[in-house]
């Protein structure tokens, strides 16, 4: 039946946008060409041909799917109905989970920022509530921050949850406060941490009393490294054991994850000097010093970008590696790779020193993947990293000092190796790529200067660096055939083969300097070292040049491997 199959052509101009049809043909090639060039041009974010089926019997049309290109749809959140979901928080005591903690970090961030304080000791210093109750708007403000979202996810009225968190937030206030009249929080001053750990190990509130212990022995102590301190004091005063060495230094850990947490406090914890990836690399060094040692034995350049950990940041260390502390090690690992997920650069004034700092945080966390995060996490956590190295600003910054095209050749190379993930290691092999394969190279190649043995050899080098870059298989044919047609035009040039095969010097030494070119160990393969290799086996068949190594097998014998790798010996 004519007219029965036809096909559709859809599109979505930008990834939000719902489909709209474009264009009905009866040719599918035809439509599916049309699809591509839509999404190739760019006037399309996605595509999509169907087919379209007439049932001559109920005259209807039956669809089928016969091409998906481009941008994913955008799913579009459900809104939760009122009835369906409640506040996320319905009594004083939801204020204390970790997720509600972390939420109220954010939203009265300037205000703690100001107090020198934590959201886990705000909660537990009746002082610290009173101050925020009476200090103006900043509870209010603090409350519209939460509620205003939350009413827009699960379609609550606003108003109601306003009034909902006004008055959950008085009763918490209200609680602590009166705990603190009750002298519920014992004076360290006066009392043993260890034995008002045993004194309240069996209390129902036993988390808010030693909440309120700890946070009232860090009153008036500012800075990160000051309060890191008295934290590792307080830890070495905990009991030695059992569910009460439990409760002190699970409280303690809590303020260490909050502490930490703010940028300022792990600036002055590890040293207001360091940049932003010496940051990083020194809180891998104290969550996995037993990897990174490990690593500087075996390589002692990464000593070089490592910083050393001291002071309360080692006392710490050593709390992490004995075991201690398992959520805080999560969260500082977990920092690091939030970290590398931003464009932010770690060394925004050394370029080549961010690939340093990025190579040792990479093998580093290798290390350790498995124990802190998983393998995948790192390897993702890097391939983000690497989308900001191939970009063209950083590029011309990594590069900017070399005086030479074939320092930045090297240069590049060094990316290459760098950079994770296909798409950029594919976007750092264009850029060697146009370097080697631009008329500056060659031309600088082949300007007087040093001698053609010692450019090949260079030349050699760069190839076999290009080869251990692990690029895909095409971009490192190109770019290596690319370094050979260079080589060769140098080789050419000086016609350093046909001068070695002519030389007036032992046969042994002639094959053997032939073979070492024709190999790609003096020479890059590509012409250069293809003519090395016809010149070797021609002074191989010539019958002087048999009669000589035959009469001497004791000189023969260094040559086997160099012949069977140019491919002239089974």
């Amino acid at each position: 039946m004519a007219g029965s199959v036809h096909y559709e052509i859809y599109i979505r101009k930008t990834a939000p946008s719902p489909w709209s049809l474009l264009q009905a043909t009866e040719d599918r090639a035809r439509a599916i060409e049309t699809a591509e060039d839509l999404l190739a041009d760019r006037r399309a974010a996605a595509v999509r041909v169907t087919k379209e089926m007439l049932d001559p019997d109920t005259m209807e049309f039956t669809s089928v799917t016969v091409l998906t290109r481009g941008a994913p749809e955008v799913k579009q959140k459900r809104l939760v109905a009122a009835e369906e979901a409640g506040p996320r928080c319905n009594g004083p005591e939801d204020f204390y989970s970790p997720y509600a903690r972390e939420i109220i970090g954010r939203v009265l961030e300037d205000w703690l920022g100001r107090q020198g304080v934590t959201a886990f000791e705000l909660l537990h210093r009746p002082d610290l509530a009173e101050r925020l109750e009476t200090g103006g708007t900043e509870l209010q403000h603090a409350i519209q921050k939460i509620a205003i979202p939350e009413s827009q996810a699960v379609g609550q009225p606003l108003h109601d949850l306003l009034r909902h968190y006004q008055r959950l937030s008085e009763r918490a206030i209200e609680r602590l406060v009166s705990a603190g009249r009750r002298n519920l929080f014992p004076d360290l001053e006066s009392h043993s941490l260890a034995d008002i750990a045993h004194r309240v190990s069996a209390s129902p509130e036993r988390g808010l009393i030693m909440g309120g212990v700890i946070s009232r022995a860090l009153t008036d102590i500012r800075g990160g490294r000051l309060r890191l301190d008295r934290l590792m004091d307080l830890a070495e005063r905990a009991p030695m054991e059992g569910s009460p060495r439990a409760l002190v230094m699970v409280a303690i850990e809590q303020v260490l994850c909050e502490t930490v947490a703010v940028r300022s406090n792990l600036a002055d914890i590890l040293g207001p000097a360091l940049d932003q990836g010496a940051i990083l690399a020194a809180v891998v060094h104290m969550v996995a010093p037993r990897e990174v040692a490990a690593l500087i034995a075996h390589d002692a350049r990464m000593a070089l970008h490592v910083p050393p950990v001291s002071g309360p940041a080692a006392r710490l260390g050593a709390r992490l590696e004995a075991g201690e502390f398992p959520l805080l090690a999560a969260a500082l690992s977990r920092m690091v790779v939030r970290e590398l997920a931003l464009p932010r650069r770690l060394r925004p004034n050394d370029a080549p020193g961010e690939i340093e700092i990025l190579r040792t945080l990479a093998m580093s966390l290798t290390a350790a993947a498995g124990r802190l995060l998983t393998l995948e996490e790192v390897q993702t956590a890097f391939a983000e990293r690497s989308k900001s190295l191939v970009i063209a600003d950083f590029v011309a910054t990594y590069v900017q000092g070399c005086e030479t095209v074939l320092c930045e050749a090297e240069h590049l190379v060094r990316l290459c190796e760098n950079v994770t993930g296909s798409a950029n290691k594919r976007a750092a092999a264009r850029w060697l790529a146009a370097c080697v394969g631009s008329l500056r190279f060659e031309t600088e190649m082949c300007a007087p200067g040093a001698t053609p043995a010692q450019k090949l050899a260079t030349l050699a080098r760069l190839q076999r660096s290009v080869r251990g870059a692990l690029l895909n298989e095409r971009d490192t044919e190109v770019i290596g055939t690319t370094i050979g047609t260079v080589g060769g035009t140098v080789e050419s040039q000086a016609r350093l083969t046909l001068q070695l095969a002519r030389a007036s010097a032992p046969i042994q030494q002639k094959l053997t300097l032939l073979l070492r070119l024709a190999t790609g160990e003096t020479a890059p393969l590509g012409p250069a070292a293809d003519r090395a290799r016809v010149e070797a086996l021609r002074l191989l068949r010539a019958p002087d040049s048999r009669a000589t190594l035959a009469a001497d097998p004791v000189a023969l014998a260094p040559l086997r491997t160099l012949m069977q790798a140019a491919g002239l010996a089974a």
